[in-house]
C-alpha cells in the first residue's frame, strides 16, 4: 500500500535546443518498484504539474530498459547514470533530472551524441573487410585474452564517463574514456589488429589519449563496470611503444 505517499520529481526541461532552460515540478502517486523511467512514462501519460497545470509531456531517450542500450542516461540528482535501472526507493527526494552537460540539449532530457558516433569514426570502431562474401571461420582468441576483452565489450555509448570527465566539455576536443578503451578491443582481436596502426595513430592526434587528466571519474561511474582506467594505462603504453616505432622506422634509420 502506497498509503497516499507521493513522489516528487524536479525536472530541467527545455522547448528547442536554442530555448533557456527551466525547471518543471511533478508530483506522482508512490508506486512499489517504480524506477525512473516508469515515473516519466506516468508523467507522458497525464502531463500535469505539481501546479495541477496542464503541459507538454516531458520528451526523453529509451529502449531497451534493462540496461544494455545506452539511450537513457541523464543526470539523476546530480550524477549521470541510466534512468531504467534508477529504482525511486534509493533516490533522495525531490528527485532531480537534468539532461547531460556534456552534450547539446535537443529538447528536456534528450541530447545530441553525435560527438560521440563521430568519435567511433575516428578510432574506426569496425573491423573492414574485402568484400560481402563469405570469408570462413576467423582466427580464434586465447581464452584469457576474450575474458578480459569481453568486459570491454559492454559499453554501450550511453555517455556516462563523458559526462563525468572534466575533460570533455564544450572547449575540448578530448575524444573521452570510452573511445581510449575500445581500440584495445578491437585491437585484442586477431582481424581486428589489421588496423593497429590506425587505430593508435588516431590516439596520438590532438584530442587523444594525452587529453585524459586521469581523474578516474570514469571508471567510477560506467554502469558496465568496465576497467576504464585500466584500458586507458595500456592504450598510453601501447601509443609510447608505437611512436618509438614511427621514430626508429625506415625513415629514421642511417646507414
Amino acid at each position: 500500500m502506497s498509503e497516499n505517499r507521493t513522489v516528487t520529481f524536479i525536472i530541467t526541461r527545455q522547448d528547442h535546443p536554442d530555448s533557456h532552460p527551466y525547471e518543471e515540478e511533478f508530483k506522482l502517486d508512490y508506486r512499489p518498484n517504480m524506477n525512473v523511467i516508469s515515473a516519466l512514462m506516468e508523467i507522458r501519460r497525464n502531463p500535469v504539474n505539481a501546479k495541477g497545470e496542464k503541459t507538454t509531456p516531458v520528451a526523453w531517450d529509451m529502449n531497451c530498459l534493462e540496461e544494455v542500450c545506452g539511450a537513457c542516461s541523464m543526470k539523476i540528482n546530480g550524477k549521470p547514470r541510466q534512468s531504467c535501472t534508477a529504482l525511486i526507493d534509493k533516490l533522495e527526494q525531490p528527485i532531480r533530472l537534468q539532461p547531460m552537460d556534456t552534450f547539446p540539449v535537443v529538447r528536456d532530457l534528450i541530447v545530441d551524441r553525435s560527438r560521440m558516433f563521430d568519435s567511433l569514426k575516428r578510432i574506426k570502431a569496425w573491423i573492414p573487410i574485402d568484400g560481402t562474401y563469405d570469408l570462413g571461420p576467423g582466427p580464434r582468441m586465447p581464452e584469457r585474452k576474450r575474458q578480459w576483452a569481453y568486459e570491454l565489450s559492454k559499453c554501450m555509448t550511453c555517455g556516462v564517463c563523458l559526462e563525468a570527465c572534466p575533460n570533455v566539455n564544450s572547449k575540448s576536443d578530448f575524444i573521452g574514456p570510452a573511445f581510449l578503451s575500445l581500440p584495445r578491443l578491437y585491437n585484442a582481436h586477431p582481424t581486428g589488429a589489421m588496423n593497429k596502426d590506425e587505430r593508435l595513430e588516431a590516439l596520438m592526434d590532438d584530442g587523444g589519449i594525452t587529453g585524459c587528466g586521469n581523474s578516474q571519474n570514469c571508471v567510477q561511474v560506467c554502469p558496465k563496470g568496465i576497467p576504464l582506467t585500466t584500458s586507458i594505462a595500456a592504450m598510453n603504453r601501447a601509443t609510447s611503444i608505437q611512436m618509438f616505432k614511427k621514430f626508429f622506422g625506415s625513415d629514421h634509420m642511417v646507414d
